[in-house]
Order: structure tokens, then C-alpha cells, then sequence
């Protein structure tokens, strides 16, 4: 056997990035099943590779008994001895079996086993290059599409974008690059699966990360995201040092910042709110661009009725609830909302409190 072929793995392994002892395992694997088909051998062999002759050897284990009946398994203590006279019955000794035309053989069948491991070592480097993007966002080269699927180019992989994980409003084109969320990776018979996303709310999150450094760098946290991909979204930001400004932090200089997200999502609303561990404070500020009047509590169920201005009813409540239901999405509280003269007529507001009603404005609505 030629160093050629050893020559051709080296450069294999530097190519795929595979470790080369994995490719080496594959080709001893192929020769001794090659030796066993070709030769119609049972026993128990052994492969041996020189690296720097290109030579191979074929050893089988064979068993030291008086008498062979089995000359593939065994072989008689006077031939032992003559190996070495230190062999005894019942000792294993390995007898060179290579035949003389076995480069030929072993090559053509080691040609399909080696290709096949190094088809499952480089789905394994695949994998483990992109185990590590679970949750974050790639950015990708839409190759072609069918009524089923969207499919993305992220370099060493191609991935799905299922028609449900699409945003509605979106449209795609051959070769447009893409900024998609990586919701799973698995490691199928088929090799990886990368499983993405353009709906789900972590794309948001995390493209927040990427154009607030202050959230980046963990001065700004997301709290909670709820999202209708295409139309509107809802995220809830919270910072520890009270000198810092986390809307504000999100909004950007002439809304800058959050402007390239609402590109990025093709114009995607986004409301950006101040998060409070009080629920009145939460539930009022998730609720924006609504001013809110009142805000009653019931812990015990989680839920919430609110009390909205009248001529700001439709546009808490939301075209087709959306504001509402987004609302208790990202608060996780129930919202019932009513209208002023609603709740006075049920006596949830008196006359003290419509002196002393406030507005709770501390969200920001940039683009409604």
C-alpha cells in the first residue's frame, strides 16, 4: 500500500477538521472487515499501518493446541515453537496472514467504509460548532425556497425556516441575507438539524443584546418579551442603578437603537416599558401608549382590572385586543379593562379618586 493513501488522509483530517486517529481507526476498521469478506476469515485479526513505509500487515490471533482443527483459530504448538519456543498450549499468538494481493482488495473496500467515517466525523465537528448557537441569532444566505420551507446557508449548514416559524408580513427572496434565531440543534441519522426562527420572541431579545451595549454588558436587563411577529411586540426592561435609564438606554439617540431592530424585523412596532416588581406600576406601564387611572389587584388570582379614560378604551384594549393581550403576555398578570364611567357606575372609582386621578405615562410608544 502506497504512503499515497496515508498522505490523502493527512490532508483529509487538515481539510475537514477531523482528528486524524479517527480516520485511521476508520481505515484499520475497513481493511480487517475487508480481509474477513475477501477471505472468508472468522478469526480474530488485527491490522498493522506504517505511516512511513505505506506498508500494512494482517496479524490473526491464534490459539496454541496439540492438535489444529480449526486453522483459522488455531495453530499447532510445533509451529508455535518454531516461532519462539517459549509458546505453551493454550497460549495466543498472532501469526502474520496478510495475502499477497490484499493492497488491491483492501483499498477498493476501504474507499466506501473510510468515505462513510469521515462523513460522520465531520456531522460531529458540524454539531459541535453549532451546539453552542442554541438561542442565539446567525445570520444567513437564503438559497431557495418551496411552499413549505425558506432554506438559509449558515456556512457549513443549511437550515429550515418552517413556514409557521415565518413572519406573516415578511417576504423572501433568493439570496437575501437573514438574521435568523437558532431555536434548536439536533444531531439526526441524517446528520445535524438546525431548527430557526424569524417569529420567536428570542430574536427580539437577542437583537436587543446586540444593538444595546448597555444590555450587552448587563447595565440594562430584558425582563420579559411578548411578541406578534410582523405586527407588534412588547419588551420590559429594568435596570439596577437607578441613574441609569433603561427605556432610554433601549430608545437610543433619536431612536437610533431601537430603529435598526424595527428595520431588521421590516417594520415591526415595538413598545419598549419600564419593568416594576409593583403590578400596579407594571400593568400600567405595560400597557402604554394608554394612560391609565386606576389599577386594582388581586394577588390571589394574578390578576389585574384596570381603569382606562374613556376615549382611551379602544386604544388600551388595542386593534383586535392586541395591546391587551400583549400586555398580559409580558406581565403575566390578567388584565380586565374597563372604561371611567364603566367602573364609577360599579363603584370602583369615588369622588376623592377623580380628584386625585394621575396618568401613568412612563413607557414609551415610538411608533404607533
Amino acid at each position: 500500500m502506497s504512503t499515497q493513501l496515508f498522505d490523502a488522509i493527512d490532508h483529509l483530517a487538515k481539510e475537514k477538521g477531523i482528528d486524524k486517529d479517527i480516520l485511521m481507526e476508520a481505515l484499520e476498521a475497513a481493511l480487517i472487515s475487508a480481509y474477513k469478506k475477501n477471505f472468508k476469515s472468522a478469526s480474530n485479526v488485527r491490522v498493522e499501518l506504517n505511516e512511513t513505509t505505506g506498508k500494512m500487515a494482517v496479524y490473526a490471533r491464534k490459539t496454541v493446541v496439540p492438535n489444529v482443527e480449526d486453522t483459522q483459530l488455531e495453530i499447532s504448538l510445533d509451529e508455535a515453537k518454531s516461532i519462539n519456543p517459549s509458546y505453551e498450549t493454550d497460549d495466543i499468538i498472532e501469526v502474520e496472514v496478510t495475502p499477497k494481493d490484499f493492497g488491491r482488495i483492501a483499498a477498493q473496500a476501504a474507499k466506501q467504509v473510510v468515505t462513510q467515517r469521515v462523513r460522520e466525523a465531520e456531522r460531529g465537528v458540524i454539531f459541535s460548532e453549532y451546539i453552542d448557537r442554541e438561542d442565539d441569532v446567525m445570520t444567513g444566505i437564503i438559497q431557495r425556497k418551496d411552499s413549505r420551507f425558506v432554506y438559509v446557508n449558515l456556512g457549513k449548514i443549511e437550515a429550515k425556516l418552517a413556514e409557521a416559524e415565518q413572519m406573516p408580513t415578511e417576504e423572501y427572496h433568493i439570496h437575501d441575507r437573514l438574521k435568523v434565531y437558532v431555536t434548536k440543534v439536533e444531531n439526526t441519522s441524517k446528520g445535524p438539524q438546525i431548527y430557526i426562527s424569524r417569529s420567536h420572541p428570542g430574536l427580539l431579545k437577542r437583537l436587543f443584546e446586540m444593538e444595546v451595549p448597555e444590555i450587552y454588558d448587563g447595565i440594562v436587563e430584558i425582563k420579559s418579551v411578548a411578541r406578534e411577529a410582523g405586527d407588534r411586540s412588547k419588551i420590559s426592561v429594568h435596570a439596577p442603578d437607578p441613574e441609569i435609564d433603561p427605556v432610554g438606554s433601549c430608545v437610543g439617540q433619536k431612536g437610533q437603537r431601537v430603529q435598526a431592530i424595527v428595520t431588521e424585523l421590516k417594520g415591526e412596532k415595538i413598545d419598549i416599558v419600564e419593568w416594576s416588581e409593583d403590578p400596579v406600576v407594571y400593568v400600567s406601564n405595560a400597557l402604554s401608549p394608554s394612560k391609565v387611572l386606576k389599577v386594582f389587584v388581586d394577588e390571589e388570582g394574578k390578576a389585574t382590572t384596570v381603569v382606562v379614560p374613556d376615549y382611551q378604551l379602544s386604544l388600551a384594549i388595542g386593534k383586535r385586543g392586541q395591546n391587551a393581550r400583549l400586555a398580559a403576555k409580558l406581565t403575566g398578570w390578567k388584565i380586565d379593562i374597563k372604561s371611567e364611567s364603566d367602573a364609577r357606575a360599579e363603584g370602583l372609582l369615588d369622588d376623592i379618586e377623580l380628584e386625585e386621578e394621575t396618568y401613568s405615562d412612563n413607557s414609551e410608544d415610538l411608533f404607533e
